[in-house]
């Protein structure tokens, strides 16, 4: 199995439940309350070592209940810590989600606190694991220079590197070349291309203009009507995992998606296998409250 480094963010998510999302302006009154850990990177770690994959892990955290927090997670996932900065001087990251009960669907502020300071100069420090690992996926939480400065160091090193542009930033897609895998939802695949995705037909002509733009890969997420992915010699839909049970949180499922990729990728799992047993990941992950907490196990996927 090949090692799979993750570059992102640790948040502590404080999650608020309640039967809609307000409104600008609205005060609502919510059933619910947990915290737990979260940050798109740290969720994505997280999937893949749970599913039994060789994680390490970098970002930046405090020192304090938060990133007690953290490295209590990691450690009970499988997550490798060795190249986690931590700062006394600085907060751990926090993320404000309200989540609908009825629909499952969530509105996220994210404070990356800590991991928002992340310098080139981190990375350099860190230039080991990338000779040492094969998969490298990264996110837009971080500092968006320092993002691509490691994405770059990652893909010059021989790792097949995936880019989830999330949240949606303007990058240099100059940088495209870099980018082995690219799964943005299809918000975030309008974003870039600057044009709405209401069809199959725009999701296949934004994979194609992806493609014309120098990525080898794309993999568009389209939530509950499943994904599309094209490269060179294929394309196709691929349907989302039909659940047993009720949806209860979407928050993270895109997260747990990435994560499963990216470890099924590092066992040579076939593309169409690869992104059906993402798909599956993800759905499961829907079926649990919170965002890293709902990342299942191996055992878990085999089962259902």
């Amino acid at each position: 199995m090949k090692t799979i480094i993750v570059f992102g963010v640790f948040v502590a998510d404080l999650c608020f439940f309640s039967k809609q999302i307000p409104l600008s302006g609205q005060t609502i009154k919510g059933n619910n309350h947990i915290i737990g850990p979260g940050g798109k990177g740290s969720n994505q770690a997280i999937s893949a070592a749970r599913l039994g994959g060789d994680v390490q892990f970098i970002t930046k955290i405090g020192k304090d209940n938060y990133s007690d927090m953290a490295l209590a997670t990691f450690q009970d996932s499988g997550v490798k810590t060795k190249y986690i900065i931590q700062d006394k001087t600085l907060n751990t990251g926090v993320a404000g989600i309200f989540v609908s009960e009825t629909s499952g669907e969530n509105a996220i502020t994210i404070v990356p606190g800590a991991a928002g300071t992340i310098k080139n100069e981190d990375i350099d420090n860190f230039k080991d694991i990338f000779v040492k690992s094969n998969i490298f996926l990264t996110q837009l939480e971080t500092p968006i220079k320092t993002t691509l400065y490691a994405l770059k160091k990652a893909k010059d090193n021989g790792c097949i590197t995936i880019l989830n542009p999330a949240p949606a930033t303007d990058i240099d897609q100059k940088l495209f070349s870099s980018i082995d895998f690219f799964t943005p939802n299809e918000i975030e695949a309008g974003y870039y291309l600057k044009k709405d995705l209401k069809s199959k037909s725009d999701i296949e002509s934004a994979a194609k203009d992806f493609l014309d733009k120098g990525i080898k890969n794309i993999i568009i997420t389209l939530g509950e009507k499943g994904l599309y992915f094209a490269n060179a010699q294929e394309k196709y839909f691929v349907d989302t995992f039909k659940l047993n049970n009720k949806v209860v949180d979407t928050t993270g499922a895109g997260d747990a998606f990435n994560g499963a990729f990216a470890f099924a990728l590092a066992n040579d799992y076939k593309f169409k296998y690869a992104l059906e047993f993402a798909n599956k990941v993800a759905a499961i992950s829907t079926t649990k409250l919170g965002a890293a907490n709902s990342m299942p196990r191996l055992n878990e996927i085999e089962k259902y």
